[in-house]
């Protein structure tokens, strides 16, 4: 979801790259539903695996609660959100997580992009 949304948001002005550390086999079906609901289609998205490269290339990290899992770089910026986990939740469960992720995203790029 945060991935969609910057990119929506951001209308090409950032780069943006999702992984998970132990990604699930398929979009969760709800997920689909609540972002179809802002007029975000990832019904065509697939869970990818976190990589070193991926990590390396970025200059922001965000993680939602992968520890350890997660590769490290020195120079990068990196922001953990603690966030409920949408994984087999009701689209009901998932709107309210959907809507602070949105929040937060719509900040971080606010910093990353500036209006002038």
């Amino acid at each position: 979801m945060a991935a969609a949304l910057l990119a929506h948001h951001a209308q090409g002005r950032v780069a943006v790259r999702s992984a998970g550390s132990t990604p699930a086999s398929e979009v969760n079906p709800a997920v689909v539903e609540v972002m179809n609901e802002l007029g975000i289609d990832v019904s065509q998205e697939f869970p990818k695996k976190l990589t070193t490269e991926s990590v390396e290339a970025s200059d922001v990290v965000i993680t939602m609660g992968c520890g350890d899992a997660c590769p490290v770089f020195p120079g990068k910026r990196y922001l953990d959100w603690q966030l409920d986990d949408p994984a087999g939740q009701s689209a009901e469960a998932i709107r309210p997580i959907r809507d602070d992720i949105d929040t937060r995203v719509r900040s971080l790029l606010a910093e990353l992009v500036p209006t002038t």
